[in-house]
């Protein structure tokens, strides 16, 4: 499922009040290859995850907003949506799992959201359900959304704006719903750019499910990169990779650290680990030659683990 060019231009519209049209800047001389960063860690929430939750709440009737907000996040779209219902004046409740990044839900809870923790295993059945017991509120899923994916293809509409020469964009694979909300544009758009998926090694599903051409459990640890790595890929969702992804680049725990302070020392740019992912495939020469895009996601991560992860 390709999301439409007319979706996406209304979610431009749609997000103009709330979310920033972020910069693309060049990355430093120096690397192999002529690489651009998309800077979406400057956005409100630090997240790109503000675009598709602004577009969601602007298409909403005001009678399903009334009911509250949820969603299942492991921070990012949990502060996307606690910014809106703040915005809104509604109430938010977040479902997380137990192993979030305590700055992330700290984050939302300034925002005014109620935290729910819970087991890794009741937070993805809550991404399959939609619901939550006890909470009747609506539901924004964090990828698998129409208009959540439209909000996030307003970034491939700036990206052609920006850089008319754009030869390939990589993008850090968490649900899917960022990589395949800009590979629905440029596919319609730009059908020559190849779009990749950025993965980590102590979790990379899409990659194995690629591999296999269904979709595929992998083993996961835990790591600083918290924004993507785990278990599987939801079927619809490996579904639209399949058809509008050129691939999936698996990066190592070191080269996303190496990434991190490469853009830290270079750009002045604090990422978080998806982000690093992003950055570290294409500096890896595994997203092609020619100008090169990495979608920096986010920048939420805590200064003190940031710091020990560089040094």
């Amino acid at each position: 499922m390709s999301i439409s060019l007319e979706l996406v231009n209304e979610a431009r519209r749609n997000i103009a009040p709330i979310a920033l049209r972020t910069p693309l800047v060049p990355c430093s001389s120096d690397v192999p290859v002529d690489l651009y960063l998309k800077l979406e860690n400057l956005q409100p929430i630090g997240s790109f995850k503000i675009r598709g939750a602004a577009n969601v709440t602007a298409r909403a009737s005001r009678e399903r907003l009334e009911r509250g907000l949820l969603t299942a996040s492991a921070g990012n779209m949990a502060q996307g949506v606690a910014y809106c219902a703040r915005r809104l004046g509604v109430p938010a409740t977040v479902v997380a799992p137990d192993t979030a990044p305590a700055t992330k839900i700290r984050a939302a809870e300034r925002l005014g959201a109620r935290v729910i923790l819970v087991p890794f295993a009741e937070w993805w059945r809550t991404f399959e359900t939609r619901t939550y017991p006890g909470v009747d509120a609506t539901f924004i899923h964090a990828f698998d959304d129409a208009d959540v994916m439209a909000g996030n293809g307003t970034i491939a509409l700036e990206l052609l704006e920006d850089l008319a020469e754009l030869d390939a964009v990589v993008v850090p694979w968490g649900g899917g719903g960022l990589s395949c909300g800009i590979a629905s544009v440029l596919r319609q758009k730009a059908p020559k750019v190849k779009i990749f998926a950025a993965e980590v090694d102590t979790g990379a599903p899409l990659f194995a499910s690629l591999a296999a051409g269904e979709p595929r459990t992998v083993e996961h640890t835990p790591s600083f990169v918290d924004g993507i790595s785990s278990r599987a890929v939801f079927p619809i969702m490996f579904a639209q990779a399949r058809d509008l992804l050129d691939g999936s680049i698996v990066v190592t725990l070191d080269e996303a650290r190496h990434a991190m302070k490469l853009v830290a020392e270079r750009n002045r740019v604090i990422m978080e680990g998806a982000s690093a992912c992003a950055v570290a495939a294409a500096l890896s020469g595994r997203a092609g030659s020619g100008k090169v895009v990495a979608i920096v996601s986010g920048g939420n991560i805590d200064l003190d683990k940031f710091a020990r992860i560089i040094s």
